[in-house]
């Protein structure tokens, strides 16, 4: 646009500040990444690799816009999307295509995306949004790939562990130190011995995504919560700085535990100290990316308590909230500045797992039983049942609709608040 080279043909880099060595790598074009350059990579490591290497800044306000323009092109496909993060979305096109036309339409939206944006995009292609998601991530740019469960062994089963959705590098190195190198061998690895090395609930999960399976549905977006907030208050009013301390991580626990369970990340960090004479005293800050990082939320917070406590008045309650909510994923983009994020994501996913333990089985079932008494409505066609479950949500900011298949294999739209299922408008078996 500025009449210079192309910087996605050269090796080149985004950071956060190109005048300072110190910055972080946030993006790579593919001639870097050749060279061995990663996102996350300090600039002066960069440099040393290519001296040459082109180091331009950010510009966050052009990814929206782009990104709007993105999502839009994709919407126009399907009302069914979900957005993965800020330049990804999942699209259930089942009721568009066939697995004969797949491709064709594929090749049609990525060559649409380039002709009106400017940008070239990849497009997987699977029948569940992991398949779609590793596809997405085969050979770049600007392509169309397939991923069918008929393909995971030929096409998935012989990338590295680390090419696995959801699989980090504290994950890798337990599983290579295991001898398990491969997606295949992850696959064929016993059950049993894959919770010994990651815990009862990941190893199920990724025991079925190694196999190519994936039963979460595409979720249409829709006005969700806005904030999540938690306090502590005391039975006795507190001034020792390691009692408040205890009970600020407590609650930042509780909130990042939450945004992570509803797939949020938040910009704003917000506490509070009530004093023995209730008046209160607070304080917000913006975040520079978005986050559900526990660790991150708490250290904010603590810097905030420095700001608005002297260290000795009494304190009764304390609390902490989180706001400016999004389901976008800013890892791609993040500055990774904290050498122990890695540390931090793993202790959350730990934390995240011990919740779900605790869970009140009595509630689970109450909820289930719930679900089970939603609304059923049967139609001829799925074109009818996706416009009566839109129809459903208008109106109603907290509600949003999701295809599904019911236990007995009937196709449907639900229409959900919350963990609630209101209405399901579904397809008779005989003319999906």
């Amino acid at each position: 646009m500025e009449g210079k080279p192309d910087i996605r043909l050269v090796p080149s880099v985004v950071s956060g500040d190109p005048s300072d060595r110190r910055s972080i790598i946030t993006a790579a074009s593919i001639p870097a990444k050749k060279l061995g350059i990663k996102t996350a990579q300090p600039v002066s490591m960069a440099l040393r690799t290519c001296p040459s290497l082109v180091i331009v800044g950010g510009d966050w306000e052009w990814y929206k816009r782009c990104s709007e323009g993105f999502i839009a092109i994709c919407r126009s496909y399907s009302p069914v999307l979900q957005q993965f993060s800020i330049d990804e979305c999942f699209i259930d096109m089942s009721l568009r295509c066939t697995p004969e036309n797949a491709v064709a339409m594929a090749t049609q939206l990525k060559d649409e995306v380039k002709t009106k944006l400017g940008f070239t995009v990849n497009v997987g292609i699977g029948s569940n949004k992991l398949l779609a998601k590793m596809a997405s991530d085969f050979e770049k740019p600007d392509k169309v790939h397939t991923l069918w469960e008929s393909e995971v062994q030929e096409k998935m089963w012989p990338l590295g562990v680390r090419d696995l959705l959801w699989v980090g590098k504290k994950t890798e190195e337990r599983l290579t130190a295991y001898g398990i190198h491969t997606i295949g061998q992850l696959a064929n690895l016993g059950i049993g011995s894959l919770v010994r090395l990651v815990g009862q609930k990941f190893a199920q999960q990724l025991h079925e995504n190694a196999n190519g399976r994936d039963n979460s549905p595409v979720e249409t977006e829709v006005a969700e919560a806005k904030s999540y907030s938690a306090e502590r208050t005391f039975s006795k009013d507190y001034t020792d700085p390691k009692d408040i301390d205890r009970a600020l991580f407590n609650v930042a626990c509780i909130v990042a535990h939450r945004i992570r369970r509803d797939d949020f990340r938040a910009s704003t960090v917000s506490m509070f100290i009530k004093h023995a004479d209730f008046t209160v005293q607070q304080k917000q800050t913006s975040l520079s990316q978005p986050t559900d990082v526990t660790a991150v939320i708490l250290n904010e917070a603590r810097r905030m308590l420095t700001e608005i406590w002297d260290g000795q008045a009494p304190i009764r309650q304390v609390g902490l909230g989180v706001s400016k909510l999004t389901h976008e994923s800013a890892v791609q983009m993040s500055l990774f500045e904290d050498p122990k994020l890695e540390y931090y994501r793993e202790w959350d996913r730990q934390y995240d797992e011990e919740k779900a333990k605790a869970e009140d089985a009595r509630m689970l079932a109450y909820e289930r039983k719930k679900k089970d008494d939603a609304l059923v409505f049967t139609y001829d066609d799925g074109e009818k049942a996706l416009s009566a479950a839109k129809k459903a949500i208008k109106g109603h900011p907290d509600y949003r609709f999701q295809r599904s298949t019911l236990p007995d294999g009937t196709d449907c739209f639900e229409v959900v608040s919350g963990t609630k299922a209101l209405e399901r408008h579904c397809v008779t078996k005989k003319n999906r």
